[in-house]
């Protein structure tokens, strides 16, 4: 009898577990995940997105209502202002948690009951794609595995990483100063415990093949209730080897393999994201052969297009968007520019010089930013991310300072990220166009906290009630253009891209639908100064009928040009 997924499954897992019977563990692991060791694989290179989809990154409880859980009043804010905005909700790690904001889970199998329970999850999920996290490479140090680890019981007993001090563990990456390992005193003696993020984070033992099991049966209780994207959240410190850095271990590249094989044969629909802040090199590994994430973060774009912005000149992006390979369907990225971190620094190695990154690092400072650092191998601390609102981010530039552009600055940065390729992703905060939030910063004392504020509803809708108000004008400015947006077959996230050159100051690219019947000329006026585009230099189709698609403006000579005002946006279509 033929078992495709049985055999397909046991090869894998020969790879990362040479030493054990992987046809069994194949087995095992299919009868958790509740398949049948022949069941059909699902269409190759399905696309399970389009370009109505648009993604919102909230956590829980940003929204609250007194007397009421979090997520019934999220549920009420989607469906009263974001029903025809949003396709997919991010709900930020929503499990109860010992620290980091839901990233120190100590439950998977809960939700937090402060937020509400999983009948709240499950109703946000009839009415919108709802992506959770998989925090996979630590769990807390106060949940029940780590109690158990230290009693010596299962399950728990080696569901932890450990090494010793006196090991190599020169060449490791990390994205924190603190120590890597802990002391952890234990039933049979002293132990010291792997902590890539913090001594509260600790990190799982994935060579234990019962960890492994125990995700697949999270995941498919996640699936039971509804979640069909998953964030597999510092996926890339997945598995640990003394003596190496520990990152983007091949172990790690086929257990992701392996976890996206079982999930989508469960759920043909379902998206697997890795989230990997590193160098862009070495993000793009995570498409594999389109056989590992379904999607991967952009993480490049938001430094580039806040230097871009801060600066006046596009270079850098232009040349990273060059560099860009297609997504092979069935793979595509997510663009964002703002998220409940900071703005990742590494994701600009290689794309800005340390001069470059010190005057972006400085003008963020200007505008009320902070700076967190990481540790490199050699014992030297370096900037790892800015911590910054991304409305106060774009509040000036670094040559002038602060301005009143503020406002057309950050609509252009959405602009450009919604027509990129790709699937676009709003923070809500972005979406509200809130500020720096200080108080909340120093009552956590963790710079992240400056972009994490939560906001009471009713202050919130009397805010996007008022046309005076600045949230008023963001909010309803970027709705009108996603409801744009979602109308284009040449926004698709697989649609064709090629980068336009129009000097430093201009910023553009041209989408074509699969179908090509639609072309999409995307300009962007990236300084605050009057600048001129030649239309003749962009090549019109002179028997097309064009208009830009935001203003509605009609293009009729097409050997003239037209001008864009400051951090104006143009959408050039030769279809409405």
């Amino acid at each position: 009898m033929t078992r495709p997924l049985h055999h397909k499954l046991a090869t894998m897992l020969g790879v990362v577990y040479p030493e054990l019977d992987a046809p069994a563990l194949a087995a095992r692991l299919l009868e958790t995940m509740g398949l049948a060791d022949d069941a059909a694989a699902p269409p190759a290179h399905q696309n399970n997105w389009d370009e109505s989809d648009v993604m919102l990154i909230t956590y829980a409880d940003t929204v609250q209502s007194a007397g009421e859980k979090p997520l019934k009043t999220l549920l009420r804010f989607l469906d009263d202002c974001l029903s025809d905005t949003v396709s997919v909700v991010h709900l930020l790690p929503f499990f109860p948690y010992s620290s980091d904001d839901g990233f120190s889970v100590m439950d998977y199998l809960a939700v937090n009951e402060s937020h509400g329970d999983w009948e709240d999850v499950e109703a946000i999920a009839r009415r919108y794609k709802v992506m959770s996290d998989l925090v996979i490479n630590h769990m807390s140090a106060r949940s029940r595995w780590f109690e158990n680890f230290k009693k010596r019981i299962d399950p728990g007993k080696d569901y932890f990483f450990e090494a010793r001090p006196g090991d190599d563990l020169s060449a490791v990456v990390r994205p924190r100063t603190s120590p890597l390992l802990n002391a952890v005193q234990t039933e049979d003696g002293e132990r010291y415990v792997w902590c890539t993020f913090s001594e509260d984070q600790v990190d799982l033992n994935f060579a234990n093949p019962e960890v492994l099991n125990e995700f697949v049966g999270i995941i498919r209780y996640y699936l039971e209730r509804g979640i069909t994207y998953f964030r597999m959240d510092a996926v890339a410190f997945l598995w640990k080897e003394v003596g190496t850095p520990s990152i983007h271990l091949q172990q790690t590249h086929e257990l992701i393999k392996i976890l996206r094989l079982l999930i989508e044969h469960h759920t043909p629909e379902c998206v697997v994201i890795t989230e990997t802040n590193v160098p862009n090199r070495e993000n793009l590994t995570y498409l594999g052969n389109a056989n590992e994430a379904h999607v991967i973060y952009n993480f490049s774009l938001p430094p580039l297009l806040i230097n871009t912005l801060v600066t006046g000149n596009c270079r850098h992006l232009k040349t990273w968007l060059m560099s860009m390979p297609p997504a092979q369907m069935g793979t595509t990225y997510l663009n964002f520019i703002a998220s409940h971190d900071g703005v990742g620094l590494r994701p600009t190695d290689g794309l800005l010089d340390e001069d470059e990154k010190q005057r972006l690092i400085n003008t963020m400072e200007s505008f009320g930013g902070k700076v967190s650092y990481r540790r490199t191998p050699d014992g030297k601390d370096q900037p790892y991310e800015m911590n910054i609102a991304l409305f106060d981010a774009l509040k000036g530039t670094a040559e002038k300072g602060a301005d009143h552009w503020q406002m057309q600055r950050f609509i252009c940065a959405h602009t450009v990220m919604l027509a990129l390729e790709g699937i676009p992703a709003f923070y809500i905060h972005s979406l509200l166009g809130t500020e720096n939030d200080y108080d909340r910063m120093e009552n956590t004392g963790r710079f992240r906290s400056i972009n994490r504020a939560q906001c009471q509803i009713d202050r919130l809708e009397t805010q996007l009630a008022d046309p005076q108000n600045h949230h008023h004008r963001v909010f309803n400015e970027l709705k009108r253009l996603i409801a744009i947006r979602r109308r284009q077959p040449a926004f698709h996230p697989n649609a064709t891209q090629f980068t336009l050159h129009l000097g430093l100051q201009l910023f553009g690219f041209w989408r074509q639908s699969m179908r090509r019947d639609q072309s999409i000329f995307c300009i962007h006026n990236i300084t605050s100064e009057t600048q001129e585009v030649s239309l003749a230099e962009i090549n019109l189709i002179g028997t097309d009928h064009w208009q830009d698609l935001i203003s509605g403006m009609a293009v009729n000579d097409l050997s003239g040009s037209i001008t864009l005002k400051p951090y104006q946006s143009v959408w050039l279509s030769n279809r409405d």
